[in-house]
């Protein structure tokens, strides 16, 4: 990918950012979401997808087409719908700052982070790009990339876009893996997308 098809892609993300902050705000106003709103959020979601691969997008849209794939928003799901919402117009917090809550089982203290010859493996939605271009950046710093959580794995990433609500996330799984694995005393690390990003001069 050459420099000027990354930073066109780039700016086409930011302004999809900055235009689901405000249909975000504007859906949540009232306090409900309600079917007719999140049906103009799924069409939104589905037309921005075709533009661009934003994580952000991505993850959204996948849990709007499952709450409607019925073709009825129910209260539970609304309720759900507009507490996603209100995280990503959050007042203080920018988009997925809301991954940084102490109910994710991150490692404590973090330990010196390898990158030659250790391997990953990334779970939930990712802030850098794709899962691809995650792998692709763990290669370039001489990691190898992991296929799923076993005991030779040596760091599981968690994208900043997973939730406190992880363990009902589908990824959640791996995660669980993972910690029991550690809480066995298998040394895998489980670590912030933020600080593997830090970790690799990013």
């Amino acid at each position: 990918m050459d420099i000027f098809t990354k930073y066109n892609r780039k700016g086409i993300q930011d302004r999809q950012i900055d235009t689901l902050i405000g249909i975000s705000k504007g859906i949540q106003a009232d306090g409900h979401v309600n079917q007719a709103e999140a049906e103009f959020l799924l069409t939104w979601l589905q037309q921005s997808r075709q533009a661009s691969e934003n994580p952000v997008v991505v993850n959204l849209l996948g849990k709007v087409t499952r709450m409607l794939e019925d073709g009825v928003l129910d209260n539970e799901e609304s309720k759900e719908l507009l507490s996603i919402l209100r995280k990503i117009s959050g007042e203080p917090t920018a988009v997925g700052e809301v991954a940084k809550t102490s109910s994710l089982p991150l490692d404590d203290p973090m330990p010196t982070i390898i990158f030659y010859d250790r391997t990953f493996l990334f779970t939930g939605t990712c802030v850098f790009g794709t899962r691809r271009e995650c792998q692709e950046q763990v290669e370039l710093l001489g990691g190898v990339n992991a296929r799923g959580v076993t005991k030779s794995l040596d760091y599981l990433v968690l994208g900043t876009y997973v939730t406190d609500s992880w363990v009902h996330e589908s990824f959640g799984r791996k995660i669980e893996k993972a910690v029991e694995y550690r809480d066995s005393g298998v040394p895998i690390v489980i670590m912030s997308e933020e600080q593997w990003l830090e970790a690799g001069g990013v």
